[in-house]
């Protein structure tokens, strides 16, 4: 992934829904936050969640993120990891059998979810990322990753298009905090869809800050079932049938 290209298909993307000057302005504003969030001031405040990264003897935080994938991020979609006592409020929300489930994290950036993920007994635990500087990150986190609450070992980070993702044809638990966006994202709502019509399963989907969440309730095979203001959860029939908790 490049940034010229990235540029271009985000200002093609745009303009798709706005006028030139709208267009002009948004990517103007783009490029003044980027610079703004480079001071000084603002990188530090970037490390303020190193505490996961301290306990585990990882890198997962925002603050060691380079400026091109920075960059990259502010047209596509900007890297924050998921602080872990919101992950396990949202996954104890659940009541779901683990091991039954594949977890799947779309946009995983440096792996913190993956490794997060791993303290429960799912069937196996699966992250895409689109930029090639945050999944080697991720997959040396995996690597290096102790905890003696690690109950799932077969994690893997995946270096690929979310858009281009085939959805894997088992019961899934799916993992969104604003991957995309909203083109983009609307794109993975509609290939989700697509591969439950053709390989009906039990899937839940645990959409954290759901800013999008209109693209996903508009899909057909999905319909929410729970959460609170922070996040949403959407299940299709087979997976909702089976849930009690929410």
């Amino acid at each position: 992934m490049t940034l010229l290209p990235t540029i271009q298909q985000w200002w093609k993307d745009q303009r798709q829904r706005e006028s030139l000057p709208q267009t002009s302005r948004r990517f103007l504003r783009t490029v003044w936050d980027f610079a703004r969030e480079s001071t000084p001031d603002r990188r530090r405040r970037r490390y303020g969640d190193i505490d996961f990264d301290w306990e585990r003897r990882v890198d997962t935080t925002e603050g060691t993120v380079g400026w091109k994938a920075r960059l990259l991020g502010m047209f596509h979609s900007s890297y924050q990891p998921t602080e872990p006592e919101a992950f396990r409020e949202m996954i104890d929300a659940l009541d779901i059998d683990f091991p039954e489930f594949t977890f799947i994290d779309i946009g995983s950036g440096k792996g913190r979810v993956l490794l997060l993920a791993s303290d429960y007994p799912f069937r196996r635990i699966l992250g895409v990322e689109l930029l090639p500087e945050l999944h080697r990150v991720a997959q040396e986190n995996i690597a290096r990753y102790q905890n003696p609450r690690q109950r799932c070992f077969a994690l893997e980070s995946l270096c690929a298009d979310a858009r281009e993702f085939a959805f894997p044809p088992e019961p899934t638990l799916l993992y969104f905090f604003n991957p995309l966006p909203e083109p983009g994202f609307g794109r993975v709502i509609e290939n989700l869809g697509a591969s439950l019509r053709k390989s009906p399963r039990p899937l839940f989907v645990l959409y954290h800050n759901p800013v999008w969440e209109r693209l996903v309730a508009a899909s057909p095979e999905l319909k929410k079932i729970g959460g609170k203001h922070q996040y949403s959860v959407f299940a299709n029939s087979p997976a909702a049938s089976t849930q009690r908790g929410l």
